[in-house]
């Protein structure tokens, strides 16, 4: 296949998004008013609670099974690299371009999670259609190609809903005090300050040991530095304590440390429902009998399974419109620079597929992935994606950032246009 063949069958599912996001966006016009602010959040509230986790599990319980997973366990590996490589990246560039504090979980959310669900599910069969695919008989490719692209929408949503959200959730300052924003969506919540908590702990820990000492006090460290070093601490493997100026035993700091680490982190939000529809998915794709008894034609319980994929179907047209109206927030003004926005822009579409081809190259070369070249496109696709969806839903839940996000997100998908139409012909070239 010539290089204009190649681009056009790229060319085509990109196209088809952007068409539904600008609707969306249309629809969120002041004078349309169709997917206003409220619209927005109800039909957001939909999304998470009931298309995604549909779409998830009847996908996977529908195209995955032991053997395929088993054949498939370099994904979630992949997965987990984009995510990794990409917030290293992102606390790069913060540090580099010196971004408010506020934006900096913003930021390096925003470089670390890609668009692996509902973009992939658009791209892979659209490329599986059309007449010049180097995939092969569209039929197998299809179902090939929606398996793949299932398990990467299951394994990029947890990993968002446990190692993104925890990263926007420790950077989660508002504007107007170095705060951490404790602030859950079931109960409203509480704001503690980061030195209260820590000074709190340390003085606990000390009071019940040491209690005829007299504590020595904290360094005054800013509230903004003991975020970045233990996020930086815990990217690099070191042991880093707010605390580590104190004469304290080593395990107490560590306890210490362990204790701050538990409070910052929302475990309900590491069993959001994507996850556990994720849960019961592959459980009953890998499982024969219940699989047996509820996927198939001849299945006895088969219309749980048709009912449960109908609502999924939602999913993806839903949560496009849904990036397309927040986009409207992007045309107006805010906080992030021309710096910030071009920084993420090469983050996302020019250093993460670079290293994205060295990750998948190195791991066919020492016989990690198959030689299905469907199987290789898709994991070299994961690294060339746009920002993720989600990023705006977890901005709203911690009200910081929203309108920035909607900046970035509005340049994210308008270069996509360009730059993932581009990847998406160099990579189909080079496995095919």
């Amino acid at each position: 296949m010539g290089f204009l063949a190649l681009f056009i069958v790229a060319l085509m599912p990109v196209l088809k998004t952007l068409i539904v996001t600008a609707v969306g966006l249309f629809l969120a016009l002041e004078k349309v008013d169709i997917l206003g602010a409220t619209a927005r959040h109800h039909l957001n509230n939909l999304v998470f609670f009931v298309f995604t986790p549909a779409l998830v599990s009847s996908n996977l319980a529908e195209t995955i099974t032991m053997s395929s997973l088993i054949k498939l366990w370099f994904m979630p590996v992949n997965i987990l690299l984009t995510f990794l490589i990409g917030s290293a990246l992102g606390w790069v560039l913060v540090k580099v371009l010196r971004t408010p504090q506020h934006l900096h979980g913003l930021v390096i959310g925003c470089c670390a999670a890609g668009n692996l669900g509902n973009l992939l599910l658009i791209i892979i069969p659209a490329v599986c259609e059309e007449n010049d695919s180097p995939f092969g008989d569209s039929s197998t490719c299809s179902t090939n190609g929606e398996a793949y692209a299932s398990l990467s929408m299951a394994i990029g949503a947890v990993f968002i809903w446990t190692y993104v959200y925890n990263i926007v959730r420790a950077y989660g300052i508002r504007s107007t005090g170095s705060t951490i924003n404790r602030t859950n969506s079931a109960n409203g919540g509480e704001i503690v300050t980061e030195s209260s908590l820590e000074e709190s702990l340390l003085s606990k820990d000390i009071e019940t040991d040491h209690s005829h000492d007299t504590p020595q006090p904290i360094d005054s460290i800013e509230n903004d530095e003991k975020v970045d070093l233990l996020f930086s601490s815990s990217m690099h493997g070191t042991n880093f304590s707010a605390s580590s100026c104190t004469r304290v035993p080593m395990r107490k700091k560590i306890k210490q440390q362990l204790k701050i680490w538990a409070e910052r982190m929302n475990l309900k939000m590491m069993f959001a429902p994507s996850t556990i529809a994720t849960i019961v998915g592959l459980a009953i794709g890998a499982t024969s009998p219940l699989r047996k008894l509820l996927i198939g034609d001849s299945a006895p319980l088969r219309v749980i399974d048709t009912s449960t994929s109908m609502i999924g179907d939602a999913s993806i047209p839903a949560m496009t419109l849904i990036v397309g109206a927040n986009l409207l927030k992007g045309l107006q003004r805010s906080e992030v620079g021309l710096g910030i926005i071009i920084g993420v822009q090469v983050v996302r579409y020019i250093a993460m597929p670079l290293l994205g081809i060295l990750v998948v190259k190195a791991a066919v070369h020492f016989g990690l992935v198959g030689s299905d070249s469907l199987y290789q496109f898709v994991l070299l696709l994961q690294y060339a994606l746009p920002t993720a969806m989600s990023m705006g839903t977890i901005t709203q839940l911690f009200e910081v950032g929203e309108r920035d996000c909607s900046v970035i997100m509005l340049w994210n998908y308008a270069v996509a246009a360009l730059a993932l139409t581009l990847w998406s012909t160099y990579y189909l070239w080079s496995v095919s």
